[in-house]
C-alpha cells in the first residue's frame, strides 16, 4: 500500500497522471504498476503513462494528458492554448502539443504533433507546459477571425494571462 501512496501523491498533483519515469524514480517496480493495473488502482492512459482511476475529472485534463502522453519537452500549442484558457471561441478537433523531438510512440488521433520553434519559451498554465498566450494568438492569426482574436486579447489581458504591454502590442499588430 505504501508504494501506492507514493504513486498517489504524484498523480495527485498532475491531472491523476503518474508516468513510468516517475514512478520508477520513485522506487516502484513494472510489476507493482501491472498489479495496480491489473487491481483496477491505475488505467494506462498510453505508452509509459498512467491514469489514477478515482480522480475527479478537471476542464485542464485532455490538455495534461495530450502533453504527458508526448512526453518530456512537449508543450501545447496554438489553438488548443487558446481553447484551454477559453479565449477566441475556438474549439479544436485536435489537441495540438509542439515538440522538439521526434515522436514514435504511437500516439491517440485526437493528438496533433507540430514542431517546437527555437524562438519560443514554453511556459506552464494551471501546471501544464504551454505555448505563452500571446504567442499562441500570433500563430493564431490568419486561422481564427481577427475580430475573435481582438476580443482574445483583451480577455487575455483582464484574466492577467499577459500584461498591458503585451496587450498593447497585440493590439497594435492586430490593427
Amino acid at each position: 500500500m505504501a508504494r501506492f501512496d507514493d504513486i498517489y501523491e504524484i498523480a495527485a498533483d498532475n491531472y491523476g497522471l503518474v508516468t513510468f519515469a516517475e514512478a520508477m524514480e520513485d522506487g516502484v517496480t513494472r510489476v507493482e504498476l501491472r498489479r495496480f493495473v491489473k487491481d483496477g488502482r491505475l488505467e494506462r492512459v498510453g505508452q509509459g503513462l498512467y491514469k489514477l482511476t478515482r480522480y475527479t475529472p478537471t476542464s485542464y485534463d485532455q490538455y495534461a494528458t495530450a502533453v504527458a502522453l508526448v512526453g518530456p519537452g512537449s508543450y501545447l500549442h496554438g489553438e488548443s492554448v487558446l481553447a484551454m484558457h477559453d479565449l477566441a471561441l475556438v474549439n479544436p478537433l485536435k489537441t495540438t502539443v509542439a515538440t522538439t523531438k521526434r515522436t514514435r510512440k504511437k500516439l491517440p488521433e485526437w493528438i496533433s504533433l507540430v514542431a517546437a520553434s527555437n524562438k519560443e519559451a514554453p511556459t506552464s498554465y494551471e501546471g501544464i507546459s504551454s505555448q505563452s498566450v500571446a504567442d499562441a494568438l500570433r500563430y493564431c492569426r490568419g486561422s481564427v477571425m481577427k475580430e475573435r482574436l481582438v476580443a482574445a486579447i483583451r480577455d487575455a489581458a483582464h484574466e492577467g494571462l499577459i500584461d498591458e504591454e503585451a496587450e498593447k502590442a497585440l493590439l497594435e499588430e492586430f490593427g
